[in-house]
């Protein structure tokens, strides 16, 4: 059995990303949070988000208690697995895993680095900061209700260039104590000031706010150019805004786009 490591900060969105990485490698099997999980489905274990605190949410995602590592242990050891990957937050931890698991030394390494981008992480430590969200690569029907008091719902279906290649459920368990809920007219009223600030800027008609994954804005504008090089003036705008917004929200929005519905005269 080839063992991979695969690993990242907490917040970064390994989780989701999983999905692809076992995609992308052929892998049937990985473990991730204290869980078994073999092509897309729950075999073992009991997950570190259903812990009450992040002290034994640690325990557990490294298999300190002994009938819990037994428990995937056996299933491991039952089950005809061809590859298998083990998801955490540093090559420290997955190492660990593997031996607790009493398994081989682990032949490859990759980091949620090689796929997503600073921004793509920056923004889903944000959603995990404001809304705390957590990420579990299975389907909502085979998460337990019960253990989690206040936010269990479906995520998103997982797609490839070969189909549909799983399912993630978004929970918010009892460890994650505090959440900002920031509406969306703090976002779009953000673009809207900073836009009538700028000297080319005579009118701001419209804001619209796209947030299915990065935070995509588009804005439409009637404008006095102070130059002759309108698409200059613009793209400075555009540049001040995306520095605004990160001075704001730590991450930047995946576009800025600008539509001008009328030219004046100065």
């Amino acid at each position: 059995m080839e063992i991979y490591s695969f690993t990242g900060p907490s917040g970064t969105g390994k989780s989701t990303v999983a999905l692809y990485v076992a995609d992308k490698y052929n892998i049937d099997a990985f473990i991730d949070d204290g869980l078994l999980i073999i092509n897309g489905q729950k075999k073992a274990g009991v997950s570190a988000k259903f812990e009450k605190n992040t002290v034994t949410a640690v325990r557990r995602a490294i298999f300190s208690d002994d009938a819990h590592c037994e428990d995937v242990t056996h299933a491991i050891q039952q089950t005809p697995i061809e590859r298998l990957m083990i998801i955490g937050t540093s090559d420290k931890m997955t190492r660990k895993i593997a031996e607790r698991l009493g398994l081989s030394a682990i032949d490859h390494f990759h980091y949620v680095s090689e796929f997503r981008t600073q921004n793509e992480m920056d923004y889903a430590r944000f959603v995990r900061l404001t809304q705390g969200q957590h990420v579990m690569p299975l389907p909502h029907i085979q998460v337990e209700q019960n253990f989690f008091k206040r936010l269990i719902k479906k995520g998103w279906d997982i797609i490839s260039q070969r189909g549909k290649i799983g399912e993630t459920t978004l929970v918010r368990p009892d460890f994650q104590y505090e959440t900002i809920d920031i509406a969306t007219r703090v976002y779009t009223e953000l673009i809207r000031h900073e836009l009538e600030k700028q000297a080319i800027i005579a009118k701001v008609d419209k804001i619209t706010f796209d947030a299915q994954t990065v935070p995509r804005f588009h804005a439409t504008v009637q404008i006095v150019p102070t130059t002759l090089h309108i698409p200059s003036e613009l793209l400075a705008v555009q540049q001040h805004l995306f520095t605004c917004f990160y001075e704001h929200f730590t991450y930047y929005p995946l576009a800025i786009d600008i539509t001008i519905k009328a030219v004046y005269e100065a």
